[in-house]
């Protein structure tokens, strides 16, 4: 089999949560971090015929690298990777499932309280916005009938702040929710609609990839 470039990407992406994957059988991929801070799922276009381990994903994607137009066959214990020919092969083994961090279902809000759409330009803002302050988390607050997300030190009332205004509706007036700009590690394509609850959790949904997030809130969020 082949693997598409979307199902590329959003293994790169993946790599990016975790450096380990359990892929199962079928067409679902799914991680989660070290931390359990972000759990991913992402319904793919292609399907897997079998359950694999892989301990170091960016590695075993830097290996398919190799060779061109790479082809996968597996095996009990391994894949082996093709190139268009068939001159060159590599065998990668799996690893066993007790050395990796799996992720096994998904999770369910138990509220929802707030939420707000979040383009990728939008997305690409907050992170340039961190980075060029130095900031770390992005406060996501009720302004009239708008939401407004910003980029501040929270332990610091005199630091620098970007502040950009999205579509979004809360129940709660006084809702002050933060993020930390390091668990944002979403695919920067599409739109995503952006669920918050009051247990300290949110749902990321980009239903142009079928890809979703659910993110924990910091401690120091209100609603």
């Amino acid at each position: 089999m082949e693997l598409s470039e979307r199902t590329l990407k959003v293994l790169g992406n993946f790599a990016g949560i975790n450096g380990n994957i359990y892929i199962s059988e079928g067409n679902v991929l799914r991680t989660v971090s070290e931390s359990k801070t972000v759990l991913a799922k992402s319904t793919i276009d292609v399907d897997f015929p079998t359950s694999f381990g892989i301990y170091d994903l960016r590695e075993f994607l830097s290996v398919m690298n190799l060779v061109d137009s790479p082809n996968l066959t597996f095996s009990d214990e391994n894949v082996t990777i093709s190139d268009s020919t068939g001159r060159s092969k590599i065998k990668y083994f799996y690893s066993s499932p007790d050395t990796l961090t799996v992720a096994k279902k998904d999770l369910a809000l138990p509220s929802v309280d707030a939420w707000f759409t979040l383009d990728s330009t939008t997305l690409s803002k907050i992170k340039s916005a961190a980075a060029a302050m130095g900031h770390s988390e992005v406060n996501v607050s009720l302004d009239g009938t708008m939401v407004t997300l910003t980029v501040r030190d929270n332990d610091d009332s005199t630091s620098h702040s970007f502040d950009i205004a999205v579509e979004g509706e809360s129940d709660h007036p006084d809702l002050n929710v933060v993020f930390n700009i390091n668990n944002l590690k979403l695919i920067e394509d599409g739109n995503y609609r952006v669920e918050l609850s009051s247990q300290f959790i949110s749902h990321f949904v980009n239903t142009e990839s079928n890809t979703e997030y659910w993110v924990a809130l910091q401690k120091s969020s209100k609603f």
